[in-house]
């Protein structure tokens, strides 16, 4: 088995160990944990979790070219090989998840927060309206008195 491994690395051409090389750095240095960072708990209960946006960049490049005449060695037909590769990595704070007190809120760490409060708001005054418009249903279904009339008035 290592005979037919080294065969394969013979093989395989120079610039693909070095995107492989690259890849695996790239890998290891970006994980869930990049993205979604350790939750904290604060002393009332709630739980703060980090929120980044990850973006990566990657390229690589070579080029093979003939030795001159006078650097070749007797039996060698091999071309060089010139290579090389690069990344980049940004990691940008987007906001923090908040859980408690029985809700879960992002709150985003830029942007327009006079919407995001809005938003937040919006299903507590959905509630608010739908039981003013239920308090107004049974206050009409329900007979209201009228002044003066009682059970022996003559009617008007």
């Amino acid at each position: 088995m290592p005979e037919e491994q080294q065969q394969q690395q013979q093989q395989q051409h120079p610039i693909e160990s070095l995107m492989k090389t690259a890849m695996e750095t790239i890998k290891e240095m970006v994980d869930v944990n990049t993205v979604v960072g350790d939750p904290v708990e604060a002393p009332d209960g709630t739980v703060i979790m980090p929120v980044s946006r990850v973006t990566c960049g990657f390229g690589a490049g070579g080029g093979e070219f003939e030795p001159l005449e006078k650097d070749k060695k007797e039996g060698e037909q091999t071309p060089s090989f010139g290579g090389g590769t690069g990344a980049g990595v940004s990691v940008q704070p987007v906001g923090f998840l908040v859980v408690g007190q029985g809700q879960i809120r992002f709150l985003p760490v830029d942007g327009n927060m006079i919407a995001d409060r809005l938003i937040d708001l919006a299903p507590q005054v959905l509630n608010k309206i739908e039981s003013f418009f239920k308090r107004n249903n049974q206050q009409q279904l329900t007979p209201t008195p009228v002044p003066g009339a009682g059970e022996g008035a003559p009617p008007a």
